[in-house]
């Protein structure tokens, strides 16, 4: 066995003798790597072997002046191994979504979407409030929700309660603005 040469990289897909070397070498440094980041033991021979099938395939872009072959093989690895969580993810999220849509019953679901319908106002305030800016929203929240005053307001804002009021009236009127037109489709549709 001859030892792996940098400039034979770009010759691993297509010399299995090449591959050889390179594999023998690599081996341990992509098993560790690979075993730091799974515990199953099924994924973890799955995942080596991807490593390697992933250098094979970019070969070719491997540049020595980047750096050694086992810091471009690791590079490889940490993408086949982000690729897998990334797909593992994915799975995860559909089973959540498959799984919470066969635990609904007919009633459960009838429940949920007239809360939903309940709450489509307050949705749509929420959207209103999302138009103004982070200031003027907090201190439209601290006034409507919180209860405080607009002296009150305006001292745990760090502003004088004159430009409280000026800012607070014009966040009315934009929420206001932002509420009416649906408001007035309603009365043109209704009897």
């Amino acid at each position: 066995m001859s030892p792996f040469s940098p400039e034979d990289i770009p010759r691993i897909g297509n010399d299995p003798d090449v591959f050889a070397d390179f594999y023998v070498e690599h081996l341990e440094l992509v098993q560790r790597f690979v075993a730091r980041r799974v515990s199953d033991p099924h994924l973890a021979a799955d995942l080596t072997a991807e490593v390697f099938l992933g250098a094979i395939d970019s070969a070719r872009s491997y540049r020595p002046d980047r750096g050694t072959p086992a810091a471009w093989l690791i590079g490889v690895a940490r993408n086949v191994i982000n690729a897998e969580f990334r797909r593992m993810a994915r799975e995860r999220a559909i089973a959540r979504r498959i799984s919470g849509r066969r635990l609904l019953d007919s009633d459960s679901l009838a429940a949920i979407e007239a809360r939903i319908d309940a709450e489509r106002e307050t949705r749509r305030l929420y959207e209103a409030l999302a138009t103004l800016s982070p200031k003027d929203r907090a201190l439209m929240e601290l006034v409507a929700v919180d209860g405080l005053s607009v002296s009150e307001a305006a001292a745990v804002l760090g502003v004088k309660p004159g430009t409280a009021r000026v800012r607070l009236h014009r966040s009315r009127a934009r929420v206001q603005s932002h509420l009416l037109p649906e408001a007035a489709i309603c009365k043109e549709v209704s009897p």
